[in-house]
């Protein structure tokens, strides 16, 4: 899933995130807006992850659902 398409189904992942990563606030959420080096920043800082772990994460994340047609 490339980044336009993240950020234009970002209202319908918004619930999918916070289920996956339940340390992130509503308010990291809603700034991430879609972006993905903002979302891997976010979980650096709720985790205490290194960088390409977040990264990593991330990736794995937007890609089940590209694989599963789920966005």
């Amino acid at each position: 899933m490339n980044s336009e398409q993240i950020k234009g189904n970002w209202n319908q992942l918004k619930g999918k995130v916070r289920e996956k990563w339940g340390k992130l606030t509503n308010d990291d959420v809603e700034a991430v807006q879609g972006r993905s080096e903002q979302l891997q920043g976010k979980l650096q800082e709720r985790y205490g992850i290194a960088k390409e772990e977040a990264k990593k994460r991330v990736d794995e994340f937007f890609a089940s659902f590209e694989a599963d047609g789920n966005a």
